[in-house]
């Protein structure tokens, strides 16, 4: 079945990680061979091969860089302006994968018909079939200032995170507190002009709140698990999730084994004597369609190879094709098979086509 994956860090993983992901993740892997400079080295799920095997022809892919005040401990860049020039590297990754064939964009509703058309087509073969691709900026500090929003737009961006992990310029992430204040209203304010996606992973509490008081465009949450589940503030509580179904949104989940599973001890727990397989991540879909009566608010945003890799997500996955394994995970749980294509994809393209419908 055709799918779509919310969250994926392509472009640092091609221009941080070193990594050519035209090639297979088994040759990713062989080439880090004896590598130790990260802890994932070696341990690579995913590639453009892979997607392609799997029949994940369209996914949201990142840019990301974070701007680290000198106080901040969490590693990044020390100005706005380095971290802007970081993410137009990776958007010129971006383009150089659709110079080659690998990949294309998709930034509206003529060329997300145009895609799903290809992919149907089953007389072109996979390997000619280029993975679309959705970019999405991961953190917002790279945007030296809110109007730097519109020439990222020009250049295709369709979502923003406004945090990530810690402390950021126009919001506060995972582990930290705060409200966006006026800097990230007026982020909030460009946004809803260009009609781009908000995307509410990351924002701390507060930030989260005053994110959707101030919105009145399009939420997603692209790579976000239960804190009913898994009790850390990265997690959205049930609150929260009610909040973004009645918004209409669609949240991802997420194939990080901290996020899926609790008490997970980060280099020294395993996949398989916590128990982290794929079924665990139906746990928190079946928790999300519980609160909202329905399986119309959950998809797939994997964040694999998000600076992790084998050691630290699902037990039954070798590379990221083996997503095509939830079609029996979900049918054994008592999801129809029409529930499961809305999982897999049709969540992501009902939330697509109606917040591009009028651009």
């Amino acid at each position: 079945m055709f799918i779509i994956d919310a969250h994926l860090d392509l472009s640092m993983n091609a221009l941080e990680w070193n990594r050519d992901l035209t090639k297979s993740s088994r040759e990713i892997n062989q080439r880090e061979a004896g590598l130790t400079d990260k802890p994932d080295r070696g341990k690579a799920l995913v590639s453009l091969p892979d997607l392609r095997k799997g029949n994940i022809g369209l996914v949201v892919a990142t840019q990301i860089a974070r701007y680290v005040a000198p106080d901040n401990p969490l590693p990044g860049w020390h100005s706005p302006e380095q971290a802007w020039a970081q993410t137009q590297g990776q958007l010129a990754w971006y383009k150089a994968m659709e110079a080659k064939g690998e990949m294309v964009q998709i930034n509206d509703l003529v060329s997300l018909e145009k895609h799903l058309s290809l992919w149907k087509d089953e007389s072109t073969p996979a390997e000619k079939k280029p993975i679309g691709y959705i970019l999405s900026l991961e953190g917002a500090d790279s945007l030296v200032t809110p109007e730097h929003l519109h020439f990222a737009w020009q250049s295709g961006l369709r979502a923003v995170g406004p945090a990530h992990y810690g402390p950021g310029r126009y919001a506060q992430g995972t582990d930290a507190k705060g409200f966006m204040g006026t800097e990230g209203r007026k982020l909030l304010k460009e946004m809803e002009k260009l009609n781009i996606i908000l995307d509410a992973t990351h924002l701390c509490d507060d930030s989260f709140w005053e994110a959707l008081d101030h919105f009145n465009g399009p939420v997603w949450a692209s790579h976000n698990n239960c804190r009913a589940l898994v009790n850390h503030n990265r997690q959205f509580s049930d609150e929260q999730i009610k909040a973004l179904i009645n918004r209409g949104a669609v949240i991802g989940g997420a194939l990080d084994a901290w996020m899926m599973v609790p008490n997970w001890q980060r280099g020294l727990s395993t996949p398989r004597e916590m128990q982290c397989n794929l079924a665990v991540l139906v746990d928190h879909f079946d928790h999300i369609c519980q609160l909202a009566g329905n399986c119309d608010h959950i998809g797939i945003g994997s964040d694999l190879d998000g600076a992790f890799g084998k050691e630290q997500c699902p037990y039954d996955l070798e590379t990221i094709a083996d997503l095509q394994l939830l079609n029996g995970e979900l049918a054994d749980r008592g999801y129809t098979e029409d529930d499961i294509a809305k999982i897999l994809h049709g969540n992501w393209l009902r939330f697509l086509r109606k917040a591009w419908k009028n651009t």
